[in-house]
């Protein structure tokens, strides 16, 4: 413990020398938490021997996440981060979710209302977060037990342990929404074997537990029957040592074995499909693959791209081609551009478009716009990756505090 008092003292004198160099945000507009009486019911704490579990407790729209739950958790993880009594922090969600991702009905009614700001606060307090999470002092346990969808995953991803089970279900599917894989997924999808990142983020297919073990999405599996004795043991541990955490984890958890028909076992032709620079060549790669090997996979590939946003297709694409050479916080930096410009109609509708059909209305009869690939500019698309207006600041993260000390650490392992 006394290396991690000091090198937090360290990351605390960067931090000081670092804040004059940060911008004043004179636009800058705090979320609204008066909505939110009950805040610190929708992220519940539990105190054990040596460690916090942080519960996210909004089982009825299963655990999604609105600014007030993402600004807590923010706050929680920053003091919990400073507190020399507290060894490592373990996240779950209530119900049968984990986390279903952003509160897109929440976000649609802010906009809808003229409350544009708030929506723009949520982002940027997501995103800080699951950069907190990123970079963060402390093991972190993360129990994705059933629903993990787009930034349910974002905010447990980064962290060192990911715990699934028979239950998870994980998907990102942002592109039937007119939206795009954020909060971190651009860093996490391009690292995934192949072009299996490309796959998932394009057609919003789901990985089961056993699947996100086999692509190392997770770490550790354990059937949802042994949780609770699972979640008793990691209680009592009193420790902040990763080994240690790694052997009660390892000896509670169970052995996977892939089923043949998960899409792991078909990386080749995922590989072969997805491997190309647009939209366009990977649909023709899939109608072809489809011609030569009348693969159902093939076709319901298809029908879910031919579902989705064309905008967001194209945008997701590059989104991920680019993650992959970026580190977390540049992913993060990008996909907050391509955020805002979503949520600000500069472009497009799609993302409201989106929700309204699949969310609020529920027709799923979304009328994209563009609606089709052709239509779909380049000047479109480079909106979104553009430098935000000087009236609109960007992501600012804190690396200046946070990267030398995750540099000296890793050193230190060596």
């Amino acid at each position: 413990m006394q290396k991690a008092k000091a090198f937090e003292a360290l990351r605390r004198c960067v931090s000081q020398r670092g804040s004059s160099l940060s911008h004043h945000r004179a636009f800058s507009a705090q979320p609204n938490y008066a909505q939110y009486d009950d805040v610190e019911d929708l992220v519940t704490v539990e105190g054990r021997a040596k460690s916090r579990a942080a519960i996210l407790n909004r089982p009825s729209a299963l655990n999604a996440l609105n600014n007030a739950m993402a600004a807590r958790l923010k706050r929680l993880y920053e003091s919990w981060e400073d507190n020399p009594d507290i060894g490592f922090v373990l996240m779950k969600g209530s119900g049968r979710a984990f986390c279903s991702g952003a509160d897109a009905v929440s976000l649609y009614q802010l906009v809808n209302e003229g409350n544009v700001e708030e929506c723009k606060n949520f982002f940027e307090t997501l995103y800080k977060f699951v950069y907190i999470q990123g970079t963060y002092l402390k093991p972190h346990v993360a129990i994705l037990d059933g629903i993990t969808m787009g930034a349910g995953a974002g905010i447990a991803f980064p962290g060192m342990f990911r715990v699934v089970t028979d239950k998870t279900v994980f998907v990102n599917p942002e592109t039937q929404m007119g939206f795009h894989p954020d909060a971190g997924a651009s860093f996490y999808l391009s690292r995934l074997p192949g072009y299996l990142g490309e796959y998932l983020a394009l057609t919003g297919d789901k990985l089961n537990g056993v699947e996100m073990i086999a692509c190392r999405l997770a770490t550790h599996y354990t059937l949802n029957a042994r949780l609770a004795v699972f979640e008793e043991r990691l209680g009592k541990l009193a420790t902040d040592e990763p080994s240690v955490i790694e052997t009660s984890l390892a000896q509670y958890g169970d052995l996977v074995y892939l089923n043949k028909r998960s899409i792991l076992s078909k990386l080749e032709v995922v590989d072969r499909c997805f491997s190309y620079d647009t939209i366009e060549e990977i649909i023709d790669a899939l109608e072809k693959e489809a011609a030569d090997s009348y693969d159902e996979w093939c076709t319901t590939a298809l029908k879910k791209l031919k579902e989705a946003s064309p905008l967001s297709l194209i945008v997701s694409l590059r989104s991920i081609r680019e993650g992959r050479f970026q580190s977390l916080d540049q992913c993060l930096a990008r996909e907050y551009r391509i955020s805002l410009n979503a949520i600000s109609r500069r472009v497009s509708s799609d993302f409201f478009e989106g929700v309204r059909a699949r969310l609020v209305d529920k027709d799923f009869a979304p009328k994209w716009d563009p609606p089709s690939l052709k239509e779909v500019s380049k000047d479109m698309v480079d909106c979104y990756f553009s430098p935000l207006s000087e009236f609109e600041p960007e992501l600012e993260l804190p690396t200046v505090s946070r990267e030398p000390f995750m540099q000296l650490t890793d050193s230190h392992k060596k």
